[in-house]
């Protein structure tokens, strides 16, 4: 698309910036060609009429401390190093450039990363060549003095235009980094989801002021046009995918923001945090994607969008042709990361490369190596045996009530000597096999670090509290689940009945003690806040180890115990 925001003021009526880059597209045929070559040169755009050039955007999202490739040889950041480095050599061989974006969330999802803070993550980042990434909403799962270490360690820009410290009234991080290529000046805006400050812990960015994205975006974009005038408008976004811009309760999304603003401001978005393949089968209808298939990015009001699922599993590439002043698609695809599938042949099933298989890049791996071995010898402890799984899939545990959502509350209010406990769904980040259960898969499970939190109330304040988190959506972290506690819900009225504890009818006048995160007592997730109520205490004790506890003492684990049996009903 045309860029009329590039040209010098030197040639008038011609070359005057302009707030809009589609404004005079249609005014400038072949005849114009030579004056818009000359208005770039004297604007420091060194790009030439009639010639093509050639652009490949690389992205990934959603990495989730995957440094190091999975039980099966999936992913990792070695093998792609391998593919990374091979299609620059590919590229730049035939003239154009690359640049490697990330839509955020390095942190949380593997002991072995969040124990060293994403260190080998941020560091293995360094060596793979990453140009820039969005700040994640899980980038505030640590204090902010380890986020500003992660920062440090980062050889490429975290950007976020829209964090602002409360305090001073600036920016947290860049807005926005400005490449040259081949003379192309290409601006790429850093934007978070606003929805950080109800699903992240409030302890760690009270200070901070997380500003309505879209409008952030549109200020920026001011601010380019009027100091830098790029040709190219790219955003790294920490936002989400949402179909049709049908969001729900989640913040606006990257479809919402592409929207708001003006035809074609934004040349692509470069998305992340709701961890999907964005593949596209015809307007706003998402692709039965499989690994290995076809994907056609989302196309909202001329802005390309784009999301490669999660953990590294894809490497996504969108080739461009930019030939005067427009910039065009002519290829994208998610290339898979040694994924696999399960095939049954003569009776035995095993797994598959769905695709060529990429070596591992050597240097990285023996960089890497070390972190992941560092601890392997505490984390690879067993805790407990099972007899099943006990669920915590994401598409699971966000929708009803599962025999490990009801175990991790359990164990919560036995340490914290309650009558019931309640635990957000979105704390639960994975499932528990069946047979050994190690201290790796309870951290994996629980890899956030919140402390054991109870409230003592009256049954009248229990009721309220209740009316509140029973209620929750299904499909959203904030969705409860209970331990010690019945009741009906009708999520129409925002009201809870028949509430039972300990099997005994709710008393109005009687005391109760319950568990819950110390995330969700700050508030977390739209929960009350409970933390400056005189009934309130932190026990200190961090989750991950109140299950492992749990998990040894009552091993082996029968999973029937746990099975939901109708305690909690919704109307």
């Amino acid at each position: 698309m045309l860029n009329t925001r590039l040209i010098s003021s030197n040639a008038p009526g011609l070359c005057a910036p302009t707030r809009s880059r589609m404004a005079l597209k249609a005014l400038l045929g072949a005849a114009l060609l030579s004056t818009l070559s000359a208005c770039a040169s004297q604007a420091g755009h060194e790009w030439q009429a009639d010639t093509t050039y050639h652009l490949t955007v690389l992205h990934t999202n959603d990495h989730h401390g995957r440094f190091w490739q999975s039980s099966d040889g999936e992913y990792g950041m070695s093998a792609r190093k391998t593919l990374v480095d091979r299609i620059r050599a590919e590229v730049e061989s035939a003239g154009g450039s690359v640049l490697l974006l990330s839509g955020g969330d390095i942190n949380t999802g593997v002991p072995e990363s969040d124990l060293q803070q994403a260190e080998p993550d941020f560091k293995g980042m360094n060596r793979i060549g990453y140009d820039a990434m969005a700040v994640g909403n899980h980038e505030f799962d640590n204090p902010l003095a380890v986020l500003l270490k992660q920062r440090d360690w980062a050889d490429f820009p975290m950007l976020a235009a829209n964090i602002y410290d409360k305090t001073s009234g600036e920016r947290l991080f860049a807005p926005w980094k400005i490449f040259d290529e081949h003379g192309i000046q290409i601006a790429v805006i850093g934007l978070t989801t606003e929805d950080t400050v109800r699903i992240g812990n409030p302890e760690y960015f009270s200070d901070l002021d997380f500003r309505d994205p879209k409008e952030e975006a549109r200020k920026a974009i001011e601010e380019l046009n009027e100091h830098e005038q790029p040709d190219l408008i790219f955003a790294v976004t920490h936002m989400g995918h949402y179909q049709n811009a049908e969001h729900g309760i989640n913040a606006p999304g990257d479809v919402s923001l592409a929207r708001y603003l003006p035809y074609g401001e934004l040349d692509m978005i470069v998305g992340g945090h709701s961890q999907e393949p964005v593949c596209m089968e015809g307007a706003n209808r998402m692709a039965d994607f499989a690994p290995g298939d076809d994907c056609q990015p989302d196309r909202q009001n001329g802005t390309y969008i784009v999301q490669a699922h999660e953990w590294g599993k894809y490497v996504g590439r969108a080739d461009y042709e930019f030939r005067n002043g427009e910039l065009t698609m002519v290829n994208y695809q998610l290339i898979p990361v040694n994924l696999k599938k399960t095939v049954e042949e003569n009776g035995e099933r095993r797994k598959v490369l769905v695709a060529e298989e990429i070596a591992e890049d050597s240097e990285l791996r023996e960089f890497l190596r070390p972190y992941q071995e560092k601890g392997q010898a505490q984390l690879n402890v067993t805790v407990a045996q099972s007899n099943g799984k006990l669920e915590g899939d994401r598409d699971v545990v966000r929708f009803a009530q599962t025999n490990l959502g009801r175990l991790i509350a359990t164990a919560a209010m036995q340490a914290g000597k309650a009558d019931f406990g309640v635990m957000n769904s979105g704390g639960v980040r994975a499932s528990l096999p069946a047979g050994e259960i190690t201290y790796k898969d309870v951290l994996t499970v629980l890899p956030f670090g919140n402390t054991v939190g109870v409230v003592t109330m009256s049954g009248s304040k229990v009721l309220e509290y209740l009316e509140a988190v029973a209620t929750q959506p299904v499909d959203s972290g904030a969705y409860a689940q209970f331990a010690g506690v019945s009741l009906r819900v009708n999520r129409a009225e925002g009201s809870v009945s028949d509430v039972m504890i300990q099997g005994q009818p709710l008393a109005m006048d009687a005391q109760y003690r319950f568990t819950v995160p110390s995330f969700n007592a700050a508030g977390g997730d739209g929960y009350p806040k409970v933390t400056d109520l005189p009934g309130y205490l932190d026990t200190g004790f961090v989750d991950a180890d109140v299950l492992k506890a749990y998990l040894a003492e009552q091993s082996p684990i029968d999973v029937t115990a746990y099975a939901p049996q109708g305690e909690i009903v919704y109307q």
